[in-house]
């Protein structure tokens, strides 16, 4: 069983404040407006969704776990992260379950053990990412209705070897939906990405648009290319580009940005990050 190691940090520890704070990010001025409302029959097959803490980017991903919240629940969700530890250098996964503040997540081993057989993905003990963690109590609160049909496989994305024979072994598993986690640009001197001296807030903009653009026409050549070729401080690179290719080979359709924002919509400073949900039909 896999501990939580980022609760307190970037989401409330405690179960009843942990709740309420997921709440809030779907009621708050820049959240969907309100909880999720009845489940239908609809399909959906992914989400791009922010990962930083609940206090900047939870209202941005309540918009996304809305729409998973109201479809069809998935016999298995593929969670797709960067890695922020650098301590992987190939694909990584385990068959261990997770245990969160809001209970339990069950892995579904049976997936993993294809993937790993693929030799695609290695097995790791070092699951311990906050850009895996801080989906859990939101995939959990968004489906309360069938939380014991829950699974995931994790899959930390350090790279893009081999990533379209990745997303063809995945493509496999039966009845799938793909969680994409990522923020997108990251721009300041904290970050190291200062590029822009005119018209910042636009710039970072079409920066982000541009690249969004590339994931609407599920086109991760090009996406990859743009990141190269503009430097663009989108941490969840490798994670959209496996992601792209996965959802192109389930037949995935219609997607939509359904919300962005940065985190100076929330606290004002001279470094920003941008947040977007998008999802795919």
């Amino acid at each position: 069983m896999i501990k939580p190691v980022f609760a307190g940090q970037f989401y409330k520890a405690d179960f009843e404040k942990l709740s309420k704070q997921i709440e809030t990010c779907y009621t708050g001025d820049l959240g969907p407006g309100d909880l999720p409302t009845k489940r239908t029959e609809s399909k959906l097959t992914g989400v791009i969704v922010p990962h930083a803490g609940y206090f900047y980017s939870g209202q941005c991903a309540a918009w996304a776990y809305k729409e998973i919240a109201e479809s069809k629940l998935p016999k298995t969700f593929i969670i797709l992260t960067p890695d922020h530890s650098g301590k992987h250098f190939d694909f990584a996964t385990t068959d261990e379950d997770f245990e969160t503040v809001l209970g339990v997540v069950k892995t579904n081993k049976e997936a993993v053990n294809q993937l790993l057989n693929s030799k695609l993905v290695k097995k790791t003990s070092n699951m311990q990412e906050h850009s895996l963690e801080v989906q859990l109590p939101f995939l959990q609160f968004s489906n309360k209705d069938q939380l014991k049909d829950i699974q995931i496989v994790p899959i930390i994305c350090p790279t893009n070897n081999n990533y379209k024979e990745l997303a063809e072994e995945i493509a496999k598993i039966p009845d799938i939906a793909v969680i994409i986690s990522s923020d997108f640009t990251h721009y300041g001197p904290i970050f190291g990405f200062t590029p822009f001296k005119f018209n910042i807030k636009q710039s970072i903009k079409d920066l982000d648009k541009n690249a969004i653009h590339h994931i609407l026409n599920y086109d991760s050549e090009s996406f990859l290319k743009y990141i190269k070729k503009t430097k663009a401080t989108i941490c969840g690179q490798y994670p959209i580009a496996l992601g792209i290719e996965i959802l192109k080979l389930i037949n995935s359709k219609e997607p939509e940005v359904i919300c962005y924002y940065d985190s100076t919509k929330i606290a004002k400073d001279e470094s920003q990050v941008s947040y977007t949900s998008i999802i795919f039909r």
